[in-house]
Parts: C-alpha cells; sequence; structure tokens
C-alpha cells in the first residue's frame, strides 16, 4: 500500500495518513484483514515521526477501520466495507469544506438533515 503526505498541505500529516489508509481501503486497494506498514517503518519512508504515523493510525482505529494490537501491528478490520470507508471519507471532506465557509455544526446536521 502507498501512502503519501505532503508536509506543505495545511492538514496535519496524522490527518493525511488517516485519509491515505482510509482511500485505499474505499478504493479496494486495502482489503479487509490486510496489515497496514508497521509504524517505525512509514514513519522512516515518509520521514516523519512515529507518534504522527500512531496518531493517524490511532484516528482509523477510533473510527472502527483497523484494529491495533501490539506487537502485532495495524490491520483493516475484518468487518470493514470499502463502502464504509468511502462515506466516512466524503463526511470529513463536507466537513472540511463546511468548515472553510463558516458553517457551525449544527447548521451542517441541519443541512444533511435536509439532504437526507
Amino acid at each position: 500500500m502507498l501512502i503519501r503526505v505532503d508536509p506543505a498541505r495545511p492538514i496535519p500529516l496524522a490527518d493525511q495518513i488517516a485519509a491515505s489508509v482510509r482511500r485505499g481501503i474505499a478504493d479496494g486497494a486495502v482489503a479487509a484483514g490486510e496489515r497496514l506498514p508497521p509504524a517505525r517503518e512509514l514513519a522512516a519512508s515518509l520521514d516523519v515521526s512515529i507518534h504522527t504515523v500512531l496518531a493517524g493510525y490511532q484516528k482509523l482505529r477510533d473510527e472502527g477501520l483497523i484494529e491495533l494490537r501490539r506487537g502485532r501491528g495495524a490491520t483493516v478490520r475484518a468487518t470493514t466495507r470499502p463502502g464504509h470507508a468511502a462515506v466516512l471519507e466524503l463526511a470529513r471532506g463536507l466537513v472540511d469544506e463546511a468548515r472553510r465557509h463558516g458553517l457551525g455544526d449544527e447548521e451542517l446536521v441541519d443541512l444533511v438533515r435536509t439532504a437526507l
């Protein structure tokens, strides 16, 4: 799996790492049960801190997309569906765009409810 980050972007590197994995799951490049690169190796290849990689992996764990096991690394959860990751990625993009336009949480939720 190819994970890329761009230090020049205003998005935190950990978020970029999480987004890259999320997109990989969404487009089928990363399958359920697949192991992600070890944090130490990924940090070295991206020239970032291991804590940055772990923060990105933690976001994915909190979203229910991966499992983190000490000594065994990170794996995509067997129950993870590509569609879930795709919608989550779109939702993150929607939230980012809403923030850029100055919309608050309630306004955004109301817009989503209207769309439903």
